[in-house]
């Protein structure tokens, strides 16, 4: 069963990859730019001093406005730099100089100021969700990880409309986010 998981999960990135290299980039924008608003909308991004986001690359949801808003309004950010077989660990930025190509050339933190905000907003990314918001990552776990050892994080997962699947398996270990946000639905 689990070996016929995988394989489901591998079909679904295959599509959701093939959508996201046909899509339209400035599409791909306007569309981030939507997806964040509705998150700045969010109690738990209004309430939050902290937010840990993921840094967007190969299509995923832009977090460049969210990054930008939270600078402005004086809140802590932070992103994941890979940190060794299947971890990572938060470090704080304050500016896109903060950021440098790292594990399969993702943007991460050069900073040494590893982040510790166990209730900071966590911005989840995704390859595909389903309504019950079920999430196929890119198969290394890192998300599922370090949720299961910080379990304090208000957790939003971003995706574009074109990544909900009708279906996503779910394996037990598997961290559901607490909302998903897209430019055209909410689930929570």
């Amino acid at each position: 069963m689990e070996h016929e998981q995988t394989m489901e999960k591998k079909e679904i990135r295959k599509i959701v990859f093939a959508r996201r290299r046909k899509a339209d980039p400035d599409r791909l924008l306007a569309d981030s730019q939507i997806i964040c608003r509705k998150v700045m909308e969010t109690e738990a991004f209004q309430n939050a001093s902290a937010i840990y986001v993921y840094m967007d690359c190969k299509g995923e949801v832009s977090v460049r406005p969210l990054l930008e808003t939270a600078w402005r309004l004086g809140k802590k950010t932070a992103a994941p730099r890979v940190t060794g077989p299947g971890q990572m660990r938060y470090y704080y930025i304050s500016s896109y100089t903060d950021v440098a190509p790292g594990y399969y050339q993702i943007p991460e933190p050069v900073t040494e100021d590893e982040a510790y905000d166990e209730t900071a907003l966590l911005i989840v990314p995704g390859v595909a969700f389903d309504r019950q918001r079920h999430r196929c990552g890119y198969g290394q776990g890192f998300y599922d990880r370090y949720l299961a050892a910080h379990t304090m994080h208000p957790t939003i997962a971003l995706a574009f409309d074109f990544q909900i699947m009708e279906h996503v398996p779910a394996d037990t270990y598997d961290k559901l986010p607490q909302m998903l946000i897209t430019e055209k639905e909410v689930f929570q």
